[in-house]
């Protein structure tokens, strides 16, 4: 592939033609906030914290970081008083959501947000989609998913695979930036799975 020259927060990057702007940024030690990032997963722009400025040929827009491709002549902020106001907004919509995750918390006191600027809807799962990604992508046992739309979109366990394979496995858990995925698989396993026996089968 081709090598790009873009400017970062006014440092020259060498990128690789089809890299990321999150991908190019974060090789030279430029942080960019996000919370629905993995490196084992396609990228997803759910979360929209990854925003920054992006400017070609004298127009700027902004762009989520994590999809939006590398070109010529691209000049990216990290950090301006429009990338941090969007951010700022976006994490008091989360914590209307989550208003107790670490992770956002964090956040909030880096931009300043305010976790009690919009009235609570207390899901928890702020849709950044990890935990289905997760089991679709790397596991290959699509055993969680979405259901619903909109505001009334949550996250939940099919129980038919999920009482197979979650007991086993739980690598998602980890990954969930609002511990929403744990009280979910908590809330499928008392209602819908059976309980797994880790005792061999008598003998006839």
């Amino acid at each position: 592939m081709s090598e790009i020259i873009v400017r970062i927060d006014g440092k020259e990057v060498k990128a690789r033609e089809g890299m990321t702007v999150l991908e190019a940024a974060r090789q030279v030690g430029i942080s960019i906030p996000t919370l629905c990032e993995h490196e084992k997963l396609q990228p997803y722009g759910a979360c929209r914290l990854c925003t920054v400025e992006a400017e070609v040929n004298g127009r700027t827009n902004l762009v989520v970081s994590c999809l939006y491709p590398v070109e010529k002549n691209l000049i990216v902020r990290t950090r301006s008083e429009q990338v941090d106001s969007f951010r700022k907004l976006i994490l008091e919509l989360l914590l209307s959501h989550a208003q107790d995750a670490p992770a956002l918390l964090d956040l909030a006191q880096e931009y300043g947000a305010d976790k009690d600027r919009f009235d609570k809807e207390p899901s928890f799962c702020i849709h950044c989609g990890l935990c289905v990604r997760y089991c679709t992508e790397v596991k290959k046992k699509n055993a969680i998913g979405f259901v619903d739309r909109g505001i009334m979109r949550e996250i939940s366990f099919i129980p038919d695979i999920a009482s197979q394979e979650c007991w086993k496995c739980k690598e998602c858990f980890p990954l969930c930036p609002t511990e929403a995925l744990q009280a979910a698989y908590t809330l499928a396993k008392a209602f819908a799975f059976p309980s797994p026996s880790l005792e061999p089968a008598p003998a006839e």
